[in-house]
């Protein structure tokens, strides 16, 4: 595991889904037996691999990535690493024969991440990304709405995310790490937000076949970890509209995305979904809904108080099950994918497909005009 000193490698990829799984014992296999991971930590700083390794009961750890390829016994590499860093690490992996399942974006543009598709097909190794959006309670709620017809004929999806990072500037410390503002880093909400809106849009509704998109950065100049201030080179805030080819006709979707808001709605992801037979409005954890039949009669008045509250007719959707960690269920997914060769759909060429939006949402800002979204086609080795 390489990239767990970072924030989202240690908190959700490390605690709550290896450590977790192997709290649990294992993960469950379709013949009854159960497979551990047992994690070697990488990374630059050895120290800080100690401390990690120590408080959750670990004790494989090294600074020399090579190293780590080289032992046969270490089957899955993952990479959380900088953006910038990843590609080449992947390949590195795909060279020493190893299944990899890493972090989005997959690559820094879309020809470099089919040819880390062509090189894992090539190799004959397994081969992930992670899309965890798509396993949050909140989206599984929504899933199971639309397998169910509740919406009828989809029209539209309007999606809300971000909050306010802060500038570091007066005593708030930045919740998000400095590279993520510097263009030549690998940074920019679009490529980190994008390559999630691909996903969502495409498993939950239908393929993306347009973008138009505009980005802005809204905060010029922050503080980095050192105390620094610095250019912000990368935008922090982007705003999209997508075209979908819905099961009954075009879907239009809008996604803002950014570090740069102050957060006045449920959760810090709200995805409203509107159809003929009813609306839904998704977070991160919780679904709700209003069906044709309580859709109150709204009228504009603008010259007396509202008369109506238009929350009361929303009802929460219930409960299904227990919902787990969405990065632990993915990683428990591709654990029995590489073991015990179970489907596994969230491969290299569906990371591809989100840096591709990524690529061409960029293109809209910059020509500032509607991008056509073109098929990629699968990669299936030379």
């Amino acid at each position: 595991m390489n990239g767990v000193t970072g924030r989202m490698g240690l908190n959700q990829h490390l605690v709550r889904s290896i450590v977790a799984v192997r709290k649990q014992g294992g993960v469950a296999l379709v013949n009854g037996d159960r497979v551990m991971p047992d994690p070697i930590l990488v990374g630059r700083d050895e120290s800080r691999l100690r401390a990690i390794a120590e408080a959750h009961g670990l004790s494989r750890l090294t600074t020399d990535l090579e190293a780590a390829f080289a032992d046969p016994a270490d089957a899955i590499y993952f990479d959380a690493t900088l953006t910038s860093l990843r590609a080449a690490n992947v390949r590195r992996a795909i060279a020493h024969g190893k299944h990899v399942y890493c972090e989005k974006p997959l690559a820094a543009d879309s020809r470099e991440a089919l040819d880390l598709a062509c090189r894992a097909a090539n190799a004959g190794v397994k081969h992930g990304v992670v899309q965890d959006k798509l396993f949050l309670p909140g989206i599984r709620k929504l899933r199971r709405l639309i397998d169910d017809g509740f919406f009828g004929r989809i029209l539209s999806v309007r999606g809300e995310f971000g909050y306010w990072v802060f500038e570091g500037d007066w005593g708030q410390p930045a919740q998000r790490p400095s590279w993520n503002y510097r263009k030549e880093a690998g940074g920019g909400i679009i490529s980190d937000m994008f390559a999630h809106w691909r996903y969502v849009l495409d498993h939950l509704f239908g393929e993306v076949t347009a973008v138009q998109c505009i980005g802005a950065t809204h905060i010029p100049r922050r503080v980095d970890e050192g105390g620094h201030s610095y250019d912000a080179t990368a935008e922090d805030a982007a705003y999209g509209t997508f075209r979908l080819a819905g099961p009954h006709g075009e879907i239009i979707a809008q996604f803002n995305s950014s570090w740069a808001v102050r957060v006045y709605r449920d959760e810090l992801l709200s995805i409203q979904v509107d159809g003929t037979h009813g609306s839904g409005v998704a977070g991160l954890r919780e679904c709700r809904t209003q069906p044709r039949t309580s859709t109150p009669r709204a009228v504009w008045n603008p010259d007396v108080p509202n008369p109506l509250d238009f929350y009361a007719d929303w009802r929460d959707v219930p409960d299904d099950r227990e919902y787990d960690n969405a990065f632990k269920v993915q990683w428990e997914m591709f654990l029995r994918h590489v073991v015990s060769d179970e489907p596994y759909i969230h491969d290299f060429y569906e990371g591809a497909k989100g840096v591709q939006l990524s690529e061409l949402a960029l293109k809209s800002w910059d020509e500032g005009r509607w991008i056509d979204v073109p098929p990629l086609a699968r990669p299936t080795g030379r």
